[in-house]
């Protein structure tokens, strides 16, 4: 069910066919995020995509938001460390005007400085909003942890400093690099018809011509060592990242992974959760994930706990990671695994915009069509060995870092180092 077309230009297409669907959600994909920036223009997609929605060569600011909102539709944009996405979601009969309004500010904005100035100041407040909450400075934290010579390991919403020091001229070209027909993918889902897709895209889009793909500098990071940062700040809870670099996204090892997280943190039935929470009571939430980029990738334990407890939950954290790497998963763990991860990929996909995120995130990496059939055979293929090797690759003692935010005392900060020194954690 699904359909692809390539224009001359480069610009791709895709349909899936959602039968009996009142709704229609289409994104267009670019292969672009902060990690095309350099370090002093941290922020530059993320001001482009609040800027799209500014104004652009056929539509005011407040026309674009009519247009869509006013149909009773939604409409949204992200940007990530590589890809950026404006979508809509709107009744079916309403797809030619979502097309010609999400097209119109991905590939023709209407750049005004006034616009500019104000979107920028924007966008600083926001940056001092996240940095006042804990749980999301301390990824940011991590992240550069992990990669301190590349901008994947600066905020992707750049900084203060770096959002003030931008100009119009650094949008302007940015946008003409990136923003163009060979590095763009249109995805739409629901009962809609390719060939009429087609035809409105070509009427508008036929005519941009094509240019040269950029691509970002790659990781090229020796772990020899754990690195640990204690951000000290007086705040009622601790906030914790425990992170190791992982797998690529082409990596088909990073399918054991997955459920090598649902294991370990994903859910009430998992291990830390059982174990840090329900059995110790150290922490309310916490959480394992892991997230895979072009060339690398992370695995990363989050949690709050009381202040006073961070050495405690931390050293719990990882004798957990040391007992899978040791002994092998439960059969019954494995068929939980596995069956919450096919059960909850069939459960998102049956909403035309899920299934328009997910197809638009596999097609902006790999260049191709990956059945739901052929992923969930994938699957089922994993076996408890898969899962072993994965955890004894990737939790290694010199691939650890820890960030942590919080009145952490002297006394447990020496502790907390404890786990990077020789005979600290996980040794091997």
């Amino acid at each position: 069910m699904y359909q692809k077309e390539i224009l001359q230009n480069g610009f791709r297409l895709v349909t899936h066919q959602m039968p009996k669907r009142d709704s229609v959600s289409l994104g267009f994909w670019f292969g672009v995020g902060g990690r095309h920036e350099t370090l002093s223009q941290k922020g530059l997609a993320h001001v482009i995509e609040h800027m799209a929605f500014k104004g652009s060569r056929k539509y005011s600011s407040r026309e674009i938001k009519e247009r869509v909102e006013g149909v009773g539709g939604m409409l949204n944009a992200f940007t990530s460390e590589e890809q950026t996405c404006f979508f809509a979601k709107v009744p079916s009969k309403f797809l030619k005007e979502a097309f010609d309004v999400l097209s119109d500010i991905s590939f023709f904005p209407q750049w005004r400085q006034k616009d500019f100035i104000k979107e920028k100041s924007v966008i600083m407040e926001e940056i001092k909003m996240y940095h006042d909450q804990p749980q999301y400075l301390v990824m940011e934290l991590l992240h550069k942890l992990l990669w301190p010579n590349n901008s994947l390991g600066a905020p992707l919403a750049g900084t203060v400093d770096s959002v003030a020091g931008l100009t119009l001229e650094d949008l302007k070209s940015f946008h003409h690099n990136y923003y163009h027909s060979g590095n763009a993918v249109l995805v739409v889902c629901g009962d809609v018809c390719h060939r009429e897709v087609k035809k409105i895209v070509k009427k508008k889009l036929a005519s941009l011509k094509k240019q040269e793909v950029l691509f970002f500098d790659k990781v090229n990071e020796a772990f020899s060592s754990p690195r640990i940062h204690c951000y000290k700040k007086d705040i009622e809870q601790t906030h914790l990242a425990i992170g190791f670099p992982s797998y690529a996204y082409r990596d088909e090892r990073k399918y054991a992974l997955e459920l090598l997280s649902i294991i370990l943190g994903e859910n009430m039935s998992s291990r830390l959760f059982a174990q840090v929470r329900e059995k110790k009571g150290l922490a309310y939430a916490i959480q394992s994930k892991e997230k895979t980029f072009e060339d690398t990738g992370f695995f990363v334990i989050r949690a709050g706990v009381d202040n006073k407890k961070v050495v405690e939950a931390t050293d719990v954290i990882l004798k957990e990671l040391i007992k899978i790497k040791e002994k092998s998963i439960s059969s019954d763990e494995l068929i939980r695994a596995r069956e919450y991860k096919i059960g909850h990929l069939l459960l998102e996909i049956e909403d035309t915009l899920e299934h328009m995120l997910w197809l638009g995130e596999h097609l902006i990496f790999r260049n191709k069509i990956e059945s739901v059939k052929n992923l969930v055979e994938k699957f089922k293929k994993i076996g408890k060995k898969d899962i072993g090797y994965v955890a004894q690759d990737i939790f290694k003692h010199n691939k650890l870092t820890l960030a942590i935010i919080g009145p952490v005392e002297e006394k447990d900060e020496k502790k907390l180092n404890d786990f990077a020194s020789p005979r600290g954690w996980g040794k091997g």
